[in-house]
């Protein structure tokens, strides 16, 4: 993997409070697992840049060296890995989530 993608992959990250890594786009998602995280997302009504990783191979196999994790899709929430499909929808169902987003949606 060139330095040059983890790079790339790391301003996104960096750039943005909410970044979801996901196969397709929120409006048109690839997968059902991209889906539910979009869906998820979308419900708290914060913007969130979204990274198709169905257009540059690089990208998708570089966000899963990036943060060390293998599938997509994948959540950053101010420069940090939050997690997967399982473990948003966990955090989603728990109120981790909500507490995670609040102060994001306060500044929004």
């Amino acid at each position: 993997m060139t330095d040059s993608i983890q790079k790339q992959i790391g301003k996104v990250v960096q750039d943005n409070d909410i970044v979801l890594f996901m196969k397709g786009t929120p409006e048109f998602p690839q997968c059902g697992f991209s889906q539910r995280v979009a869906s998820i997302l979308a419900a708290y009504e914060i913007p969130f840049a979204a990274v198709n990783v169905l257009l540059d191979d690089a990208v998708r196999e570089g966000i899963k060296v990036f943060s060390d994790w293998p599938t997509i899709p994948q959540l950053y929430v101010k420069g940090e890995f939050v997690g997967g499909c399982d473990i948003i929808s966990e955090m989603q169902e728990s109120g981790e989530l909500a507490e995670l987003l609040a102060p994001l949606k306060q500044n929004g």
